[in-house]
């Protein structure tokens, strides 16, 4: 697993254009029997539409990017398969919620989904409802998982400003810390609320990871390491 470069940036300037991906027309017919097979395991897997990143550039705290979009079957088997289109990166937006006696809240990918066991800072892959005025709004679709998966809103948390742009392999998850206004035990016990109340929840558990007792001047730097291996494969 390759180690993860971070990236602390104030802007993300992300355009959203109309891209033909070769990988995904020239193997029409093998991606889609992959994901047929996929489907077999996990019948709840969609494929809807989604957006993927080319062409990043980090320059003096700003991450441009163009994004284009593509059908979640090209994408699962573009990951499946080592990622054979080395210009392209799954890049997508995290909340990294931390309590207010420091412990920071993930949650487990359930087994119905395509990251099942995984665990992970609420997050998604972007699709069409984070485009907003031909630009991709990653701090609208943090805003949205983290409503989706744990039921807090806004008014709970308090977002900082900087981005944390973890690079791994073709990941690039773009992770802003969200204060709690609540401990831990707390905000997991009022999330494990939340999914009790749906019917096919995304997320199976709820962990509390602390000990963060060096930060370093991006973020607490076994969080972005435990990170890197949850979504290497991602």
């Amino acid at each position: 697993m390759p180690s993860p470069t971070i990236h602390r940036v104030t802007t993300l300037d992300l355009a959203v254009r109309p891209v033909a991906w070769p990988f995904a027309e020239e193997r029409r017919a093998e991606i889609a029997a992959h994901f047929a097979e996929q489907q077999r395991a996990r019948p709840k897997l969609w494929n809807g539409r989604i957006l993927l990143g080319r062409d990043a550039v980090f320059t003096d705290g700003r991450l441009a990017a163009t994004y284009f979009e593509t059908d979640f079957a090209s994408f699962l088997a573009w990951r499946d398969w080592g990622f054979p289109d080395r210009s392209v990166f799954n890049g997508f937006g995290m909340g990294a919620l931390r309590a207010s006696d420091g412990a920071f809240v993930m949650g487990e990918m359930a087994h119905h989904t395509a990251n099942s066991g995984r665990i992970y800072f609420p997050s998604g892959t972007p699709d069409l409802n984070d485009i907003k005025d031909g630009r991709l709004d990653i701090p609208g679709s943090v805003v949205r998982e983290i409503e989706e998966e744990t039921g807090l809103f806004p008014a709970d948390y308090s977002a900082e400003t900087d981005w944390h742009c973890v690079v791994t392999g073709h990941s690039i998850a773009m992770m802003q810390i969200l204060n709690l206004d609540m401990p831990g035990e707390a905000a997991r016990a009022r999330i494990e609320a939340n999914l009790a109340g749906q019917d096919e929840s995304e997320l199976s558990a709820i962990h509390l990871v602390r000990g963060m007792d060096d930060l370093t001047p991006t973020m607490p730097r076994f969080v972005t390491d435990f990170m890197a291996q949850q979504f290497a494969s991602r």
